[in-house]
């Protein structure tokens, strides 16, 4: 919520108690002067306290009307120039970040991944790419906001394959073993989805993987280097 609409809002709630305010005193009117005491009031003291309260419900009304012109100055000028390219800026550095062509950082976990030591015997096996989309998914499914792999940026099209005997390629660039991603966001969500009983750590190093995970406070992680194309989604025409 901008400025402006926090003002609109606070401006909207002093016309709302104001408004209830002048109710309040009408009926503290009746209330306090009904029946038998309005008959026993001289009709002087009537008339002032009459008097009293009218000029009293004529100030509140008078605020209520200057009330009124600030709303309708806010709606009429909602952001600033100056505002307007503040917020700009904050969307596009937002949607930089997401889409993940700026460096980020903060808190999160660093997971170092090695082949078995015996990794060449008939009953091991190397890390194959399935392993690590895996772990990109679970880390997704935690609430990773940005992930890497051996220093590649994972994005949405990002792309991670074999070419042959435990060489891989991420974003079209070389990476082998031992595989060290990183993961920006909630330490705690990250940590316990990877590290529960029958989680991804707990069944890969029953299979004789080794995996490290560490907790860091503040994780580098730089931006993809390669040009974002779409070639098939478009922004939607505006509706006639």
């Amino acid at each position: 919520m901008n400025k402006t609409k926090i003002a609109v809002s606070i401006t909207i709630g002093i016309m709302s108690f104001m408004m209830i305010y002048v109710m309040l005193i009408q009926f503290n009117i009746v209330k306090e002067y009904d029946g038998e005491e309005i008959e026993l009031m001289r009709e002087t003291e009537l008339k002032e306290t009459l008097a009293s309260y009218k000029e009293k419900s004529k100030e509140i009304g008078n605020q209520i009307v200057d009330t009124n012109t600030k709303i309708e100055e806010y709606q009429k000028n909602e952001k600033s120039e100056e505002d307007a390219i503040s917020l700009l800026e904050q969307e596009v550095e937002q949607k930089n970040m997401l889409l993940g062509i700026t460096d980020v950082e903060g808190g999160g976990i660093i997971i170092t991944m090695e082949n078995p030591p015996d990794y060449t015997a008939e009953e091991s096996r190397p890390i194959n790419a399935s392993d690590l989309v895996m772990l990109i998914n679970e880390l997704r499914m935690a609430g990773a906001e940005a992930i890497s792999i051996n220093g590649q940026r994972i994005i949405s099209k990002s792309d991670v394959f074999e070419i042959d005997n435990s060489i891989f390629r991420v974003n079209g660039e070389r990476v082998t073993a031992p595989f060290t991603i990183k993961a920006i966001g909630d330490i705690t969500y990250l940590k316990s989805a990877l590290s529960i009983k029958g989680g991804y750590i707990d069944t890969y190093t029953k299979n004789g993987f080794r995996i490290k995970l560490e907790e860091e406070n503040n994780i580098l992680i730089e931006k993809y280097e390669r040009n974002i194309i779409l070639n098939y989604v478009k922004e939607e025409e505006a509706k006639k």
